[in-house]
């Protein structure tokens, strides 16, 4: 039988009542009220996550949201997250991803919510450059079908594209992208459905490990708990200060275009796509989503993977530069002249580098596993979502997990 507390669905979004920030009248009282076996710091993508996988196992879960859920302050907004399995970064990444593909049709199964779209992503860019060869490599081993593309194919089938001589292109059919809002919404409400409290607009103030539990402070009651899970994204070297040496945050920009040619960029006729940048790095974007089928903003979404400007997560610039702007422009007169129309909105989102920009997952040391964190995801961790979960929930609870991160674990950073 699954415990719930706090428990409404008043909202679309079921939050959580108890928000009022009474305090207990003891520590025994507080200790009775407000015991958990597992809080989650951070309900965003891996929090929210991780909430339903804990929850579904029948868990006693807490999850904690300094803003709401979800919100556009961190790393997981954006209206589309392209998913992939030729992992350029890394082919260890690869058995992950079919796991996250695995898990994501079953929440889109059990919820009959769409989350997953296929549109294939196609590539281009000189064949020695590392994104190009890192897939290609990635397919290999991990026999992904890969569809190449002769330079007249190539403009023939993508007439959007003016590329430069001695580019070569290539489709991962098997690609596309995923809605992260609806589909953090959607792990949320599962959760609460599964007995989980969830509350938002509740910031961690401070939390530490006692005798018997657990303590977490908060801007409003205090907590206890058997385990914990820090999912705070930019917050995690905050959180845990242990980690900050490991972390970089840094400000990215996306915008939304207005095309010349609009027909050209839509969901039908255009797919997810990136570029490998000989100068500046890697371009991607999406086809134009309709805004009958798909919140957020109207347009052709385009963004530069690289890293921008250090950044306090407290303190963010959230206007965008006329630099800001020249960098996007650069991209589309480059590659996608028909694309470089009207700026119509731009978002500003975090990335959160580990120093081999590889992700972290793994107990904090310390806490004789009693604490688990996962951060590091660095503008390439959202179509993992829904595996992160499950992985949280087995290393907070069990201890360990089947699922193969030994390569994001904590001990490559010692010397």
């Amino acid at each position: 039988m699954k415990r719930r507390e706090f428990l409404t669905s008043a909202l679309s979004l079921p939050l959580v009542a108890g928000n009022d920030g009474s305090k207990p009248q003891n520590t025994m009282v507080a200790l009775q009220k407000n015991q958990y076996d597992v809080i989650v710091i951070g309900a965003g993508s891996m929090g929210a996550s991780a909430c339903y996988f804990l929850a579904a196992r029948g868990h006693k879960v807490l999850g904690l949201e300094q803003f709401n859920v979800p919100h556009e302050k961190g790393s997981h907004a954006g209206q589309s997250r392209i998913i992939r399995k030729a992992y350029f970064e890394h082919p260890d990444y690869v058995p992950l991803l079919e796991r996250a593909y695995y898990n994501w049709r079953q929440i889109e199964e059990k919820t009959g919510i769409q989350l997953y779209h296929e549109t294939g992503l196609l590539y281009h860019g000189k064949p020695g450059h590392v994104v190009l060869k890192g897939t290609t490599h990635a397919a290999s081993l991990h026999h992904i079908p890969l569809h190449h593309l002769s330079p007249g194919q190539s403009s023939k089938q993508f007439p959007q594209f003016k590329l430069p001589e001695g580019f070569t292109s290539f489709i991962e059919s098997a690609a596309g992208f995923i809605t992260p809002e609806k589909a953090i919404s959607t792990y949320i409400a599962e959760a609460v459905k599964n007995g989980a409290s969830i509350r938002t607009n509740e910031k961690v103030l401070d939390w530490k490990k006692e005798k018997e539990h657990i303590k977490v402070v908060t801007s409003k009651e205090t907590f206890y708990c058997k385990k914990l899970v820090v999912t705070a994204g930019a917050w995690a070297g905050k959180l845990a200060p242990q980690l900050k040496p490991q972390l970089k945050v840094t400000r990215q920009i996306v915008a939304w275009m207005k095309p010349l040619k609009p027909a050209l960029f839509s969901l039908e006729n255009f797919p997810c796509w990136v570029i490998a940048d000989e100068d500046r790095g890697v371009y991607y974007g999406f086809p134009m989503l309709p805004n009958d089928r798909f919140d957020g903003p109207a347009g052709l979404k385009v963004a530069h993977h690289f890293p921008g400007a250090e950044n306090d997560p407290d303190n963010v610039n959230r206007n965008i530069s006329k630099e800001d702007e020249e960098d996007i422009r650069y991209a589309l007169q480059k590659y996608l002249p028909a694309a470089n129309g009207e700026l119509l909105e731009f978002k500003t989102c975090l990335y959160t580098y580990s120093k081999d920009e590889n992700f972290i997952i793994d107990h904090l040391p310390g806490y004789n596993g009693d604490v688990t964190i996962a951060c590091g995801f660095s503008g390439h961790g959202f179509k993992f979502v829904s595996v992160v979960g499950e992985i949280l929930a087995d290393l907070a609870m069990e201890g360990k997990t089947k699922l193969p991160v030994d390569f994001l674990k904590l001990g490559r950073f010692v010397a």
